[in-house]
């Protein structure tokens, strides 16, 4: 089977959700590292004219989108299998998947995880306390959420890892940064759980910033600092 090739930024938890999708099925793939700065750039904007990333090449196809990486991969890569049988199952885990890009993602962690984490450590900006305070209701919502719908399960869409959980483990790992996961994660037992059983997973182990950069390297490009373009 042809070589997959994940273009995308160290840092980035939806790069590194496809990347560890990748190292579940045990797949060969090799990344083609995005410098920042370059995502409105006409070579990239080819792949993904919304200028974000990840994309998805394989065979001579491209795909943009995580969520559609994922189901293609674990469609063309069968084993083993990250989507549930069971059609109850499957609904939790899109709806899962669907929280991470439009409540979690989307005015949480690109707030609350830009002015804590990315601008401060790699722009050399001050947080902004205001943009915080005004996306925590939002926060408490999501993780109060998320919460319920784990429940006792191990695992979002019941006993075994689905793609929901790969989808949203690199987000919540990287809000671990976050003084706010002091009281938005750290207090939920089931969440804390669910989450060391995650990050202790071979799949995401592989691909932690660090071990992404080293692969940017080994793609001869320099280590590419977390961005705005952080997605």
């Amino acid at each position: 089977m042809s070589e997959f090739i994940v273009h995308s930024i160290p840092g980035s938890p939806f790069g590194r959700a496809v990347l560890a999708t990748l190292e579940e099925k045990g797949a060969s793939y090799r990344l083609s590292p995005v410098a920042p700065g370059t995502f409105r750039s006409p070579e990239h904007l080819a792949r993904h004219p919304f200028g974000r990333v990840p994309v998805l090449e394989h065979g001579g196809f491209s795909l943009y989108e995580s969520q559609a990486i994922l189901r293609y991969l674990d469609r063309v890569l069968p084993t083993p299998a990250l989507t549930p049988v069971d059609p109850k199952a499957v609904g939790r885990m899109d709806q899962v998947m669907n929280v991470n890009d439009w409540y979690l993602f989307q005015g949480v962690g690109n707030v609350i995880g830009f002015h804590r984490v990315v601008g401060p450590r790699f722009m050399g900006l001050t947080p902004d306390e205001a943009a915080i305070e005004a996306a925590m209701p939002q926060a408490h919502a999501v993780f109060k959420e998320l919460v319920r719908l784990l429940g006792e399960q191990p695992y979002f869409a019941g006993d075994a890892v689905s793609l929901a959980d790969l989808l949203i483990a690199p987000q919540i790992d990287f809000f671990t940064q976050t003084p706010e996961w002091l009281v938005l994660g750290a207090p939920h037992v089931n969440l804390v759980a669910w989450l060391a059983r995650m990050v202790a997973r071979p799949s995401l182990k592989a691909t932690t910033w660090q071990r992404v950069a080293e692969m940017a390297q080994a793609a001869c490009h320099p280590i590419i600092s977390l961005t705005r373009d952080l997605i």
